[in-house]
């Protein structure tokens, strides 16, 4: 099964699809769709989900993964994200692939195994659990993998419960 996992941002979208076969993961592909910073905002998410879009056609994941994001102290800032998720949510949808959605906690915890793990130990260990990502392209596109890893753990739990993300299994 190939999954695709992505960590949305406005200016760098990192992707990242695995191969998910039981327990046995295999590293496909990875990299990032950056948008242009001097182009207006509407032109960028444009740019984020064609770049998707052209990621989606031509690795062909079944399902995709998208990392929670975090309020950040600039409410700006965070409207911007915001908008640029919305784009990451909706383009796969619009490949009628499902969507998970994952706390950023819960992937490190997935990954590291800790809750709480710096973005070099997440890296590090998507090199370790996909040797042949190599260095993936970016930190963008490792945490990426990172959301993809997440969700081949995660998701016959998911699928058991009848849930799309975990809020609905805990609550």
């Amino acid at each position: 099964m190939r999954l695709l996992g992505l960590d949305p941002g406005l200016q760098h979208t990192g992707w990242g699809v695995i191969e998910a076969d039981g327990s046995r993961l295999s590293f496909v592909a990875a990299g990032t769709v950056n948008s242009d910073s001097k182009r207006p905002l509407a032109e960028r998410l444009v740019q984020i989900h064609d770049g998707l879009r052209t990621v989606i056609d031509q690795w062909e994941p079944v399902e995709a993964a998208v990392e929670e994001t975090f309020v950040n102290k600039n409410p700006t800032s965070t409207l911007k994200l915001g908008l640029a998720r919305g784009v990451v949510l909706l383009t796969p949808a619009l490949f009628n692939l499902k969507v998970a959605e994952y706390p950023a906690n819960l992937i490190k915890k997935s990954v590291v195994g800790a809750g709480h793990a710096a973005k070099e130990q997440v890296q590090m260990m998507v090199r370790v659990l996909l040797p042949a990502s190599g260095d993936a392209d970016s930190a963008d596109a490792a945490d990426a993998l990172a959301v993809a890893i997440c969700h081949a753990h995660h998701r016959a739990t998911l699928k058991t419960w009848g849930a799309k993300d975990f809020r609905e299994v805990l609550r």
